[in-house]
């Protein structure tokens, strides 16, 4: 361990602090949310914390939310260029990453989604190499376990895990999903593997109002096509002929695809009905709507969808991924990431939304499932196994 860890009690034994770096490359979405809250718990149970992740991402919203992190990281907050994929920038990007880590001394080194992964596990092999003691831990959260296995892209991305498996010293997993992916995609993991569900934290179980001029309908997430906002806005128009009703509908982010919906809303003339608006928290968000919902194509296990159930607000989700693991087994939320469907179920809903709302999930089986505090005990034990062997 590091010799500046010191000593913290719990449950009356003397166990030593840990000395905490997060890297992961995009300080948005669900990675941002999860390395935050388990950062804000680690900083409540005595641990160093630091956050390393990329400077070209994310934008004044993501920049508040580390403006508050700031102060309370021992180990400090780090940006410098992640690329997305693979290129010739990579190296120089690689070794000033490597150059931030060695200098903070980590004891724990957790790389989340795919490039943080990579960095976690490399890095962390090359700080043993000179006799630092550093677990190195990983958590895909989706990252390249996404691609098909039979593409040329997915085959190497896949290979690629498999090696990384030997620098790896435990793997988190955020849904049942996820490991089954990995499990098929990759192989059988050859190291110590632990499902730890994202968590909520006690205040988001309690219920959002809505404003008094709700939309009907509101989306809130990253504006890219792996998220499903094209299938929302497609769905619009079947929805009001249904209903016999026009919709309104607030869209809630940021992304490189957002003129592109735009464009789409315009083009169905959608103009006015469905508003676009910046990233804000999820709570702020769900009070300018009625009913929410995730038309993502694949997902691990989306914060969104806790989110959105834990303020007590009705839903339609895709079965996609961790999602149906959230929900009771056939639940009349869940539907295929396909427009008509969609469409389908919003007239459904929509027509009678309070009989809707008594549909899903209760609060007391959220938080039997999904606890922020419990989410974090699981992983300090992770790293505490790590470091032991």
């Amino acid at each position: 361990m590091s010799a500046n860890a010191s000593s913290e009690i719990q449950n009356g034994v003397a166990q030593k602090s840990l000395r905490i770096v997060h890297c992961f490359r995009s300080p948005v979405g669900g990675i941002f949310r999860h390395v935050r809250d388990l950062t804000e718990a680690q900083l409540a149970a005595g641990h160093a914390v630091g956050i390393v992740c990329d400077s070209t991402t994310g934008g004044a919203y993501e920049e508040k939310l580390f403006e508050e992190l700031r102060p309370a990281l021992a180990l400090g907050v780090h940006r410098t260029p992640m690329q997305r994929h693979i290129g010739p920038g990579d190296v120089a990007s690689a070794w000033r990453t490597f150059g931030i880590i060695k200098r903070l001394q980590p004891d724990i080194l957790h790389g989340h989604g795919a490039k943080g992964g990579v960095y976690a596990r490399v890095f962390g092999s090359l700080l043993r190499v000179s006799r630092s003691r550093v677990a190195r831990l990983y958590a895909p959260h989706g990252g390249s376990l996404h691609y098909d296995e039979h593409t040329l892209t997915g085959k190497l991305f896949f290979r690629v895990e498999g090696m990384m498996a030997r620098f790896t010293d435990h793997l988190l997993f955020v849904s049942d999903y996820e490991r089954r992916a990995y499990r098929k995609k990759v192989g059988e993991p050859p190291v110590p593997n632990s499902l730890v569900y994202n968590g909520l934290r006690e205040e988001e179980f309690e219920p959002v109002g809505e404003a008094p001029d709700a939309a009907d309908v509101l989306y809130i997430g990253m504006m890219r096509d792996l998220k499903g906002p094209d299938i929302l806005i497609d769905a619009v128009p079947l929805a009001e002929q249904r209903l016999g009703r026009q919709l309104r509908v607030v869209m809630v982010g940021a992304g490189d695809d957002l003129p592109t919906y735009q464009a789409q809303a315009k083009r169905l003339g959608l103009e006015g009905r469905v508003v676009f608006k910046p990233p804000m928290r999820a709570r702020e968000a769900f009070a300018l709507a009625r009913l929410v919902v995730v038309p993502s194509r694949a997902e691990a296990m989306p914060y969104i969808v806790l989110e959105t159930l834990g303020a007590g607000k009705p839903m339609i989700a895709t079965a996609v991924g961790g999602i149906p693991e959230i929900f009771p087994q056939n639940s009349p939320a869940l539907i295929a990431p396909d427009v008509a469907q969609l469409a389908g179920k919003l007239a459904e809903a929509l027509s009678d939304l309070a009989a809707y709302g008594q549909l899903m999930p209760t609060t007391d089986l959220l938080k039997t499932r999904f606890s922020a505090a419990a989410m974090a005990r699981q992983i300090e034990d992770a790293y505490r196994g790590a470091l032991g062997r």
